[in-house]
Formats: C-alpha cells, sequence, structure tokens
C-alpha cells in the first residue's frame, strides 16, 4: 500500500509524542507496540499503571524506551494539569475541586497533557464515544487560529489490484457535520485540502459534490453547493476546485468531459466534499465494504492541535494508523 506506507514514513521522521486515552484497552497496547516497532512516534498510555501493565503481559511484551504510562489518578501532572483545566472552564462554572476529579478522566487528561506542551496529540474513541472525544478537544484543546469552525474527513486509501484508480482521497465532512451551510462546506472544503497536501504532500484538488453537474439540475440543495464553490474560490484563488459535480464527474476523466469539459478538474479529483454528513458517511461506507477501500478517520481538522477519533469497532491496525495521521498533522502544524 503505497500511499499508506509513505504517511508511514513521513509520520515517522518527526517522532511526535501521541496520547492514546484507553491504554487499558488490548487493542490500543497493541497498537503501541507496533508503533513503536515501526518507529511511527513516541507513545503514551493513559490508564490505571497496573491494568495497562497486565495487557502487555497478555501480549508477552513490555514498554519500551518509547512507551510511557501515565494513571491519571498518581501521575506528577495531576495538580499541574487540574489548574489548567480549572482556568480552562471557570467561565462555565468549573471549580478547582471539580477539575482535580475531572483530570482523572482519562480522555480529559489525555487534552490536557497535549494542551499543556507534554505531548503533540492524542487519539481516543476506541471506548468512549464520538460525542465525548470531541467535546473535549474543542473545550481543552481549543480550535486553531483562524479556525471558524472543527469538522472531518476520512482518509480514503485505494491500493488494491481491483481499484481502478489507485491513490489516497479525502471524504469529507463524513463523520462530524451534519448538515453544514454554504459558509461551512466552503470552510470544509478549505481546511481539507490544507489536511490532504499536509498528509500526502501531493497538491489539492476539491470537488464539490452534488445530485447535479453544472445546472443539470435545479435545487435549493444545488444552489448551496455552488455557492460554497464560490466562496471556497474567493478565500484561495490559488486553490483546484470546481463545483457543482456529480461523483463521476469528478473521478471519471470520460466522464468529466462528456459532462464538464470546462473543469479544471479533468475527473481528477482527490478530496470529495460532500453535502451534508449523511451523503458523506453513506459514501465512506460503501468505498469501505464493498469497493474494499481502507478508510482512517474520522480524522478531526480545524483544532490547535491535533485530536482524533477512534470507531468503537476499531482494530490495533486502525489504531496504529491513526496515531500516524495525528502525528503527521502535528508536524505540518509547526511548519
Amino acid at each position: 500500500m503505497k500511499p499508506l506506507e509513505t504517511l508511514l514514513r513521513n509520520a515517522a521522521r518527526s517522532q511526535k509524542t501521541i496520547v492514546l486515552s484507553e491504554g487499558t484497552d488490548p487493542r490500543i497496547v497493541e497498537a503501541a507496540l507496533e508503533v513503536r516497532k515501526r518507529g511511527i512516534a513516541k507513545i503514551i498510555l493513559v490508564g490505571e499503571e497496573l491494568t495497562v501493565k497486565l495487557q502487555f503481559s497478555l501480549l508477552k511484551a513490555e514498554p519500551d524506551d518509547g512507551i510511557e504510562i501515565h494513571d491519571p489518578a498518581t501521575s506528577p501532572h495531576h495538580d499541574e494539569l487540574a489548574v489548567l483545566y480549572y482556568e480552562l472552564r471557570k467561565h462555565k462554572g468549573m471549580t478547582l475541586e471539580k477539575a482535580l476529579r475531572a483530570v482523572t478522566q482519562p480522555h480529559v487528561y489525555a487534552a490536557l497533557l497535549v494542551k499543556a506542551g507534554h505531548a503533540d496529540g492524542t487519539v481516543g474513541g476506541a471506548v468512549a464515544t464520538t460525542a465525548e472525544i470531541v467535546r473535549t478537544a474543542i473545550q481543552v484543546i481549543g480550535v486553531a487560529p483562524g479556525a471558524s469552525m472543527v469538522s472531518s474527513f476520512f482518509l480514503m486509501l485505494f491500493c488494491e489490484s481491483h481499484h481502478a484508480k489507485k491513490g489516497a482521497y479525502i471524504f469529507a465532512d463524513s463523520g462530524l457535520v451534519v448538515d453544514p451551510n454554504a459558509e461551512e462546506m466552503a470552510q470544509i472544503a478549505l481546511a481539507s485540502a490544507s489536511s490532504f497536501e499536509a498528509l500526502t504532500t501531493e497538491k489539492a484538488r476539491v470537488a464539490m459534490l452534488s445530485f447535479s453537474t453544472r445546472g443539470s439540475a435545479s435545487h435549493a440543495a444545488v444552489s448551496k453547493v455552488v455557492k460554497a464553490t464560490e466562496i471556497a474560490k474567493a478565500a484561495a484563488p490559488d486553490l483546484m476546485i470546481d463545483g457543482e459535480l456529480q461523483f463521476d464527474a469528478a473521478f471519471v476523466p470520460d466522464v468529466a468531459a462528456a459532462k464538464a469539459s470546462d473543469s479544471p478538474l479533468g475527473g481528477d479529483a482527490n478530496i470529495f466534499v460532500f453535502p451534508n454528513l449523511e451523503s458523506g458517511n453513506i459514501a465512506y461506507k460503501i468505498a469501505q465494504r464493498i469497493g474494499g477501500a481502507a478508510a482512517i478517520g474520522p480524522v478531526l481538522q480545524g483544532l490547535a492541535k491535533p485530536a482524533n477519533d477512534l470507531s468503537r469497532g476499531c482494530s490495533a491496525e486502525d489504531v496504529m494508523h491513526m496515531v500516524a495521521v495525528t502525528a503527521a498533522q502535528a508536524e505540518a502544524l509547526e511548519e
């Protein structure tokens, strides 16, 4: 899988420290060991120390020098992070007493480690819900300067022999924003373009998707996509972006020639921005389950520092891939 191997190699160059907030889960420990074996990143596992070590023993392994175990209840960072959490949330009624208790929650502790600069990014969601992971990331790490929203994408890897076109693609937003308006859809497109270039080093080619191509249908939903494309073009004149386009006109050169002959994408888009979460989520699952694509995500974008969500049905391999994405995001934010 060339795109995936490229991602893993790029992540390994920076040796970022990534916090895994669910260190007592066997999949997380297995992933941590594989991350270290491949030299992708340094790891902090969060959880009750004896339980985490038990998972290592069940795998007949021990944490190496690149894996730390942090028990939030006994961590030397506990009081420091509690004060930080209090300062961040006191405008919402947070007290120091409540903050001392909150820091013992693994996903809160992990996000605070990143906020305080003790780690470069965090990954969770194998046990915790998406709502918990995203809410904590926004409350603790915060939105990036200049970003108006947090959105998500799936990095889709088409690398099998049966795939007509091989490579890395982004599907956005397929995991978070339910029904973006035109301005929000434009922001998702711009953020996705930056994310794609950071993760792949390839030039972004953005398709704004609809059930219409070049006015083949008239509907308010189509008008939203047209307006979103105009907003994105105005904000980033050098970005290669086009819409409204049906998926085939964005992905298949012959179809693009017939339906949208003047499209700068020429049927060769690598970023697909969907008009709503319903279509985006369905599309990525079809591509994954029927098309055999590898799907990494949902990856969050628009945060000040990386924090990413896992599916509760994730495998250790999925976790390893998300660690690589998170490390690459952290490296990109420093450039």
